[in-house]
């Protein structure tokens, strides 16, 4: 089969299984201008499937860092209303997101990490509503990935650029199980996997859950009651079925929000907008980072810790299997997309909450008093190595071990 037809193979699946697009459905495209060929196959493919438009915005990481080397802090901070209506229009639409992501790790290393921090939190504030509604499953939405020449070449640094490319492409393509005999039921029964772990953890109800690894990380997580796991595929407000990540490895639900204890180191660098952190570490007391460190990108860490009170708490606890097809693979793709999901994680900063029973129902008020985190950011960080054991506590102090070796046990 020619790249080609693959590549709209790959189309095809994003469009049939992560966004599930039909008759009458606006589409939205965000990606990298480097994959404008991409993006109008996706386009085309969801016009003959039945949407009735499709929106492209389209993103140019190499203007993005020239603008970040010339404009100040004041204007990089000045998010346009027209943009902000225009994110709000696409939810009122019920639009459906599509995400593909490719992004240089490197690009912004050389870029002061106070202007780029100060722009995420303006856009964070700017678009809080929207992304809100987003996190709270309004509409449907999909991450994806599509290889550029920069991500390629710090992938696979000893390729040529166009060898680099290739691989990369076929690594995606592989990921999101394009070469099975029938990638449909491949999702099929990969999604009914992924619930049967849900359902565990779900009827199990822990109290709390500890991870342990020989890398010193020894974290103790209190879960808040009703807590809910979920993997793969997810129901929008409209009762439509979406997959959220695609590649998805993992089940995830929320820790309460004032229960984490104890120290957690990092397994894989974490690309956070262009800058990469790495060796890095996260102490918490009572569910706050009270101390940290990291031996690369010690500043961009600071800086996300100190984006608001809830970015040095914890909205996110996933587990995915060392034994993965994206970790099998034994490749470092410096991008959180296909790192979290060869990695079991955690995320700082907001909670979904969909992640707690009637979350997608309440309040603020009554998130936080159900001991849901709240932040401008939500970043995952990947924690889990063939090494890691993890185990349930239930209220009455009866152990549970869920993972062993770093795989599911249960």
């Amino acid at each position: 089969m020619s790249f080609f037809e693959n590549l709209k193979k790959y189309g095809e699946l994003i469009m049939d299984v992560g966004l599930q697009i039909k008759e009458d459905d606006l589409l939205v495209v965000r990606g990298e201008v480097e994959n404008h060929e991409f993006i109008n196959l996706i386009a085309e493919i969801a016009y003959k499937k039945g949407a009735k438009d499709v929106k492209i915005n389209y993103r140019n990481q190499k203007f993005s860092k020239i603008r970040y080397t010339y404009a100040n802090i004041e204007t990089l901070s000045d998010i346009p209303k027209h943009f902000i209506d225009e994110q709000n229009y696409y939810m009122g639409k019920r639009a459906k997101i599509l995400s593909i992501v490719g992004d240089d790790p490197n690009i912004f290393s050389d870029i002061d990490s106070n202007k780029i921090n100060s722009s995420i939190i303006a856009s964070s504030k700017a678009l809080k509503e929207f992304n809100s509604k987003l996190m709270n499953n309004e509409i449907s939405w999909c991450v994806v990935g599509a290889a550029t020449s920069a991500w390629a070449k710090v992938v696979f640094p000893t390729l040529d650029e166009n060898e680099a490319i290739d691989k990369l492409w076929n690594m995606i393509f592989q990921s999101v199980r394009l070469f099975e005999k029938d990638p449909l039921q491949a999702w099929k029964e990969h999604i009914d996997n992924l619930t049967k772990w849900s359902k565990f953890l779900n009827e199990k109800q822990f109290d709390s859950i500890t991870i342990l690894s020989d890398n010193g990380t020894n974290l103790e997580i209190k879960m808040p009651n009703n807590y809910i796991f979920s993997g793969a595929s997810e129901l929008n407000k409209y009762g439509e079925v979406f997959v959220a990540n695609m590649p998805t490895e993992e089940v995830f639900s929320m820790p309460h929000k004032d229960g984490a204890n104890g120290i957690v180191y990092n397994t894989k660098p974490l690309n956070y907008n262009g800058n990469l952190i790495d060796d890095f570490y996260l102490k918490f007391e009572n569910g706050v980072v009270v101390d940290f460190d990291a031996k690369v990108g010690y500043s961009t860490l600071k800086n996300l810790l100190e984006s608001d009170e809830g970015s040095k708490r914890l909205g996110e606890i996933a587990f995915v299997s060392y034994d993965s097809p994206i970790s099998n693979t034994n490749t470092l793709f410096y991008n959180t997309l296909y790192d979290e999901n060869a990695s079991c994680h955690l995320a700082l900063g907001k909670a979904y909450p969909t992640c707690i029973e009637g979350g997608e129902y309440m309040n603020d008020e009554e998130l936080a008093a159900h001991g849901v985190n709240d932040s401008l950011i939500h970043v995952d960080f990947m924690i889990g190595d063939k090494t890691t054991n993890i185990f349930g506590v239930e209220k009455n102090g009866k152990k549970t071990q869920i993972f062993k070796e770093g795989n599911f046990s249960i």
